[in-house]
């Protein structure tokens, strides 16, 4: 079960902002950015997700089973093997 704390608006120039407790943070892993939407007349509040976050070691496992070579053979046409100049 979660409680509701009560806080205020704080007016920031044109927009308005409100300060959340360092406990609902925590709670909720943000951190940093987050993503605003409103639905059903209610603010949704979530930290951004970051899709490539973790590709660096995604890649590494891969490396480390094998899975990180060509899928296609060698396409090289005449052309580029006789009359291209690297």
């Amino acid at each position: 079960m979660t409680t509701a704390i009560r806080t205020r608006l704080v007016k920031i120039g044109n927009s308005q902002g409100i300060r959340i407790p360092k406990p609902l943070l925590q709670q909720s892993g943000i951190s940093a950015d987050v993503e605003i939407e409103v639905q059903n007349g209610c603010l949704l509040l979530r930290a951004v997700s970051h899709p490539r976050a973790h590709w660096g070691e995604a890649f590494a496992a891969m490396a480390q089973h094998g899975g990180d070579a060509l899928l296609d053979d060698d396409l090289a046409t005449d052309w580029e093997t006789d009359e291209w100049e690297w």
